[in-house]
């Protein structure tokens, strides 16, 4: 191991990691046992998962505990802590919160390469310090700042796909002196890629009401290929200087995705047919031909600076954000339609653009007075204003006649002729403005082995709302509201244990879809969706009792269990007034209905085999067990999306005199379901595998080789589709529908030298 290096300008106590240390990991990573604060949290330094080589912070993320995604396979975007809806769960980047595309407010981790990561965070609690936007926990992912690393590396590898593709990857990173202070700059190019093959077959009953539905009620089946292809970019710098009790740092990090997802689907009249008299006359196999390409461009930057100094009688804190998320999506649907009644087929197109402007300006402030040697009072106010601008437009191609067509050489998009003007579609053209003032205080402290942490923090939001597809009466709306959020942390130290016990009221504010006061035709089946820009956040109380134990010198096993009781879920209602489909149909608005329970138990571990003589084995692992339950127009069930269950354990095997290391990890989440008005979606997935192997050269390179997805995992769902509220209740199928996705195994070769 190298020695750690002393940072220019700062304490004695303040050190930094050789680059070295980084790239030539020559111990085995373990989960840290938090030390500073007392909120029930998890850290788990990037040596932790860096051996596995995960590419974004969503891989990263799947070793760690309560975490789930409903993703794509071989995806990790959207997590979900404790299963909960993406929308639950507070991201930060450097404790700071971020915008971001989707609608649920909520950020696609894997935005976010890995490379750049220091460590993540799984905060179970919440704190007044932070904003309560917590319900299921937050997420706080850290990136390297100025005091992390000295020296620098490089970094270059490849992806290698079953398809044949190769997609590279490469990066630079230094630290080092500059001026009174630090510096850390970190570059990184990822090729991303994931080719993906999809089947669904429908059928117009179900199960449910017919044993023998294959045989009797088969419709169509549908094939597809889905294919992922582009390429991240980021970056991040932060200067830092420490002197004196003051410390200052300014930061920045950016990252351009591009990204083409090409989707070509065939749908045939025949389960298992792959051929036929695919021609222009009704009767053939083929019945239709759909290409589907989105070209996505996302740009995503923060700039933050902090200050604080540090005196006999206290400290002062201020903190200064900007963040910007821009979307650039273009798409484009071309249908080739055979099962018609004439001859020839139908050709029509659709061309669908969407442009997202979300920023954040916020503004914070702490003064922290010492009442004593052992006890703290803090009080703080924070300001922030947000925009978020959404432009959605729509055109049409005019069509064509085919009376010629191979699907072999040719594509729908072969006939596409000009597309008309873009119009807006409704509820696609809005503004949203947020303006919140927040204020809190709290008292911290320790007295013999208990830490303690209780406040409370008032949030004051105004929102401004500003539809332009909407009618002139409904097009701006204005709504307010304030909470009082009250949080309680202990922590009691029993020799090699910990007792960790915390309670806090959170929210969760409405969707932005939800919140535009516009008319959605046919939104849900046949039912409209109309909006409502008088919804109210979320609110939860919630409790974590914890206790973990320390294993040998680094190891920890802990177990957790928690509670949250959520008041004023916002579901979809019937208004009683009929839809625009006709007899049967409704318009629904999302509405503060009811309220829901979420509890789980969760396991972890993760140490050295050492007591029993194995020094160099590390395991780890870690069991979620979670449940919950909410009523809707339909009766009870759990919370959309959540998973029974999730899991995932490892081992690492460290040759120290060879200079090698290999390891394995497995992992599992349960089935989850979805129940909305219209369709009932249920989804599991197969494990996981991944193992790597690593040779290290010297002290400054080493080589590894990860293999992932070596179990071929797929995606399963199962589609109940519905016409009618009424349908929906007497189980009388529109359509029934199984559909499986794979994507095979991916291996990576990555190597890494320091300087």
């Amino acid at each position: 191991m190298c020695a750690p290096a002393q940072a220019a300008g700062v304490d004695e106590d303040e050190t930094t990691q050789d680059a070295r240390e980084i790239v030539v990991q020559a111990d085995i990573g373990f989960r840290n046992r938090e030390e500073a604060g007392v909120e029930p949290k998890l850290v788990y330094d990037e040596e932790y998962f860096r051996r596995f080589e995960p590419l974004t912070a969503g891989d990263a993320l799947k070793r760690v505990p309560s975490v789930t995604f409903l993703s794509d396979v071989i995806e990790s975007d959207g997590a979900r802590l404790r299963g909960l809806d993406p929308g639950y769960t507070q991201i930060l980047i450097n404790g700071e919160r971020v915008p971001g595309a989707n609608a649920d407010r909520s950020f696609f981790l894997d935005r976010i390469p890995a490379e750049l990561i220091k460590q993540v965070e799984i905060v179970r609690s919440s704190s007044a310090r932070r904003t309560g936007d917590a319900v299921a926990g937050t997420l706080n992912i850290v990136l390297r700042d100025a005091f992390s690393m000295d020296g620098g590396y490089v970094r270059g590898g490849g992806l290698f796909f079953d398809d044949g593709k190769v997609k590279p990857s490469g990066g630079l990173y230094y630290g080092g002196e500059l001026g009174p202070g630090r510096l850390l700059i970190g570059a990184n190019v990822q090729g991303r890629y994931n080719p993906k093959n999809k089947k669904s077959l429908r059928y117009g009953d179900s199960p449910e009401n017919n044993p023998n539905f294959v045989a009797d009620d088969f419709d169509n089946r549908e094939d597809q290929s889905d294919v992922r292809d582009g390429t991240d970019y980021a970056a991040n710098l932060s200067w830092a200087m420490e002197r004196d009790g003051t410390k200052f740092e300014i930061a920045g990090n950016y990252v351009r995705t591009e990204r083409d997802q090409i989707e070509r689907s065939f749908e045939y009249d025949d389960a298992t047919a792959t051929s036929g008299p695919i021609n222009l006359t009704p009767g053939g196999n083929l019945l239709t031909d759909n290409y589907n390409p989105l070209f996505i461009k996302q740009e995503s930057m923060a700039l933050t600076s902090k200050f604080s100094h540090e005196t006999d009688w206290g400290k002062t804190s201020a903190r200064a954000s900007f963040a910007n998320f821009r979307d650039r999506t273009r798409e484009f649907e071309h249908e080739i339609d055979f099962d018609t009644d004439e001859d020839p087929a139908e050709y029509e197109a659709s061309f669908t653009r969407t442009q997202i402007n979300d920023s954040e300006l916020a503004l914070e402030l702490e003064q922290m007075f010492k009442l004593s040697d052992a006890v703290n009072f803090a009080v703080g106010g924070f300001a922030q204003d947000k925009s978020r601008r959404t432009q959605i437009g729509e055109a049409e191609n005019d069509g064509a006649e085919v009376t010629t067509y191979d699907p072999l050489s040719q594509r729908p998009d072969t006939f596409s002729t000009p597309f008309g003007a873009i119009e807006a579609t409704p509820g696609g053209y809005n503004r949203i403005r947020e303006e919140r003032r927040d204020l809190y205080a709290l008292i911290e402290g320790k007295r013999g082995v208990v830490k303690f942490e209780a406040g409370v923090r008032w949030e004051n939001t105004r929102v401004r709302i500003t539809d332009f597809t909407a009618s002139p009466a409904d097009a701006e709306q204005r709504v307010k509201y304030a909470f009082l959020l009250p949080s309680a942390s202990l922590r009691l130290e029993l020799g090699q244990g910990r007792i960790t016990a915390s309670a806090a009221r959170t929210v969760r504010r409405p969707r932005f879809d939800f919140i535009t006061p516009a008319l959605l035709e046919a939104e849900y089946g046949d039912n409209d969706l109309q909006g409502n820009p008088q919804l109210r956040p979320e609110k939860a109380w919630g409790g974590d009792l914890g206790y973990e134990h320390r294993i040998g010198r680094t190891g920890v096993i802990g177990v957790n269990v928690f509670y949250r009781k959520i008041q004023d879920v916002v579901e979809l209602s019937n208004t009683g007034e009929e839809g625009s489909e006709g007899e049967g149909t409704f318009v629904l608005t999302p509405r503060n209905t009811g309220d829901g329970e979420v509890w789980g138990v969760e396991f972890d571990l993760s140490a050295s085999l050492g007591f029993v003589g194995l020094a160099n084995t590390g395991v780890f692992g870690n069991l979620s067990l979670i449940g919950s339950s909410i009523k809707d127009d339909f009766g009870v069930r759990r919370f959309n999306g959540q998973s029974k269950y999730v899991y995932n354990f490892g081992v690492i095997q460290n040759f120290p005199k060879f200079g090698g290391t290999i390891g394995a990890t497995y992992r599992k989440q349960g089935p989850a379901q979805d129940r909305i008005v219209g369709e009932e979606i249920r989804t599991s997935y197969g494990a996981d595998l991944e193992v790597f192997v690593e040779k290290r050269f010297g002290k400054s390179f080493t080589l590894r080789a990860v293999g992932s997805n070596l179990l071929d995992s797929s995606k399963d769902e199962v589609f109940n589709k519905f016409d009618t509220i009424s349908d929906q209740r007497r189980r009388r199928f529109d359509e029934y529908e199984l559909e499986t996705e794979n994507a095979g195994p991916v291996f990576q070769i990555v190597a890494r030298y320091a300087f």
